[in-house]
């Protein structure tokens, strides 16, 4: 792709870095940019710099927070003997939008991935296993897509905490195997984390 102008070019590589972002769309938007007024570009990479440099993870639950406890987990109203473990902050978001959660969140950061050098010590599992020690914990619930990586955290996160006297349970499968959490309809994740399943039934089945 030819550019007529450097500037243009620099913004337009910056831009197609965004994940599903191809030169030609950053192009449009670069562009697009160009003909808003200035005040609007700057308020953009205002709002974008300030969210960079003051965003908060929840000490807590790690979920994004614009203070060191997030809205979720400072919610007395929200049940919090009742953890549901997520891969990122997109799934906390999904199963929000169902407004069929009470409970409270557990990010872990991404799930066990040997092939692309992702290992339990990368995730927040730590800081799980000792919010289920401290016995304050009723039920944990595992609401990881259902891939191979996903199945595999599960289970490590399992085999740490099986002692413990507490509920473990899964989302229901209505969420298709291998699909991403993110990517469901909000009816069927809404019934996945209502019709949740003891954990155990998932691999002594199989």
């Amino acid at each position: 792709m030819e550019f007529s102008s450097k500037l243009i070019e620099k913004a337009v590589n910056e831009m197609s870095q965004l994940p599903g972002i191809g030169k030609r769309t950053a192009l449009r938007l670069v562009l697009h940019l160009l003909k808003q007024p200035r005040e609007q570009t700057a308020f953009l990479s205002q709002a974008l710099t300030t969210m960079r440099e003051e965003i908060k993870f929840c000490e807590n639950c790690h979920n994004i927070s614009d203070t060191k406890l997030c809205e979720i987990c400072s919610n007395n109203t929200r049940n919090h003997q009742t953890i549901c473990v997520v891969e990122d902050i997109r799934d906390v978001m999904a199963i929000e939008n169902t407004g069929q959660f009470k409970g409270i969140y557990h990010v872990l950061g991404g799930k066990i991935s040997p092939i692309e050098g992702v290992g339990p010590s990368q995730l927040t599992i730590s800081s799980l296993v000792e919010k289920v020690k401290s016995g304050k914990v009723v039920e944990i619930i595992f609401a990881l897509s259902s891939t191979m990586e996903g199945d595999t955290t599960n289970f490590y996160i399992y085999k740490q905490i099986a002692d413990s006297d507490i509920i473990i349970s899964t989302i229901a499968r209505g969420i298709a195997v291998g699909d991403e959490l993110e990517y469901a309809d909000e009816i069927t994740l809404g019934r996945s984390i209502l019709h949740r399943v003891p954990f155990e039934k998932t691999f002594k089945n199989n």
